[in-house]
């Protein structure tokens, strides 16, 4: 099970760490669209957003369904989530460093600040 959700979740960050492939989803989050609808965002082929979509839905953050000769393209969010717990953990982590400095300079401030005084 571990090894799945490793896989799962490097699909899911490959599929958001490109500009294009975000933008799509941030396009699909506001409702469905046709390939074509998609396609007439951005200054690239057909082609090359087919490509973007397909990593996208092996990824599971984007379902097709096809309508006659339509493609319908919607964002499924749910992987996302296992990305953001992975995240919320370092987040934790950042945060408790961060604290530390923060108390550190403090401390540093107010022995600096005695010594001037004198």
């Amino acid at each position: 099970m571990g090894e799945y959700r490793n896989e799962s979740l490097d699909a899911v960050l490959g599929a958001v760490a490109d500009s294009t492939r975000r933008a799509i989803l941030a396009r699909l989050a506001t409702g469905e669209a046709r390939v074509t609808e998609v396609a007439g965002d951005f200054p690239i082929s057909l082609n090359s957003v087919s490509k973007h979509v397909r990593m996208l839905e092996r990824a599971g953050l984007v379902r097709r369904e096809i309508r006659g000769r339509d493609h319908f393209l919607s964002l499924n969010a749910a992987p996302l989530a296992e990305a953001a717990d992975w995240i919320d953990y370092y987040r934790g982590f950042w945060e408790g460093k961060l604290a530390a400095l923060e108390e550190f300079v403090k401390g540093k401030h107010k022995t600096t600040g005695k010594r001037n005084r004198k």
